[in-house]
């Protein structure tokens, strides 16, 4: 495995286990709520993270013509469950396509739009991207024990995930 394929195996996982986050909610309307001082559903972060790399990843890097609606992601309210687990698996398929279609040496090179005024290498940008998504994860598992009570974990960062999987494994 090279670092091209750590980062989608990564990515993957932390997608997989948004959507086990989302499967914990005892009902669709909390997946919509928050507590004091949270300005940020679940079903917005995966609205969020979703458009994020369906953007950068699938737009950009694999020319998918995936049009972003950044404000649109934050402003959605009440996406039935059954959808947002279809945009999550829509985003592991882009990923899973863009990156194992991606040369290894393209990691090095510069990523191919300007970032908040920087230009940066394109594996440092999908490790960024990765980090972001754990990081709306990790917000979506607290979000969920804060309001549901219950300290259930989804194995959100499971070593074991990390293992190679057979081809076409999702």
């Amino acid at each position: 495995m090279n670092l091209n394929s750590w980062i989608q195996t990564v990515l993957l996982r932390e997608l997989e286990s948004l959507e086990r986050e989302l499967s914990l909610f005892p009902g669709e309307e909390m997946i919509w709520s928050v507590v004091p001082g949270i300005s940020n559903s679940s079903g917005t972060l995966a609205l969020h993270v979703c458009g994020n790399l369906q953007h950068f990843v699938g737009a950009v890097l694999g020319s998918s013509g995936y049009v972003r609606n950044r404000e649109l992601e934050f402003a959605r309210r009440g996406v039935p469950r059954a959808a947002l687990v279809s945009e999550i698996r829509q985003t592991m398929g882009v990923v899973r396509e863009v990156l194992s279609g991606l040369a290894p040496e393209r990691l090095s090179l510069e990523y191919p739009v300007e970032l908040a005024g920087s230009r940066v290498a394109t594996g440092l940008f999908l490790l960024h991207l990765e980090s972001h998504l754990a990081h709306h994860l990790g917000q979506v598992g607290y979000l969920r024990r804060a309001l549901t009570g219950e300290n259930v974990s989804s194995g959100a960062v499971s070593v074991k995930a990390l293992s190679p999987r057979p081809a076409g494994a999702a």
